[in-house]
């Protein structure tokens, strides 16, 4: 059973692929994704441009306005579930120091429609060369029924949509 097959869950409206972030990966068409996840919160998907106001000689009314360098936020997945350890590899991966393996991240937020068919996506956000910066693993409750991660953040250079 592939991982998208597993939709919809009807708790988690959030999908997260990541991808190579390779040129050529990117050049190839259809990716596969390295590591995928099912998430119920997903906070953080923003872009932030900074205005820079000049002061010109000789005009008395008033500022130029000018925009800066644009910076983005940290993303928040929260409650989210995996079928393969391959996210908690990826941050054990970087955190390590070897090498920063950055990944390209697509959020797509999940439509969820009749049981049993493929949730379609409604609208799909894509951050490039993303790094995790934490992983927080669920805790251990024999009483409940707790997901595998609850919480990942990462950072991002880049910000896209898609439909």
């Amino acid at each position: 059973m592939s991982f998208k097959e597993q939709y919809p869950l009807h708790v988690f409206r959030f999908r997260v692929d990541f991808y190579d972030s390779s040129d050529q990966s990117r050049s190839q068409g259809e990716r596969m994704p390295i590591c995928s996840g099912s998430f119920s919160e997903c906070n953080g998907i923003e872009a932030n441009m900074q205005p820079k106001s000049i002061s010109e000689g000789g005009s008395n009314y008033g500022q130029q306005h000018r925009i800066g360098r644009t910076t983005f936020g940290t993303v928040i997945l929260k409650r989210g579930v995996t079928t393969a350890p391959h996210m908690w590899q990826w941050f054990e991966l970087v955190s390590q120091g070897a090498y920063a393996y950055r990944l390209d991240a697509e959020v797509t937020l999940l439509d969820i429609g009749a049981p049993g068919l493929e949730a379609p996506g409604i609208m799909t956000w894509v951050m490039r060369n993303a790094l995790p910066t934490k992983f927080k693993a669920a805790e251990f409750n024999a009483r409940g029924s707790e997901v595998g991660i609850e919480e990942l953040h990462f950072v991002h250079e880049g910000l896209g949509q898609q439909r």
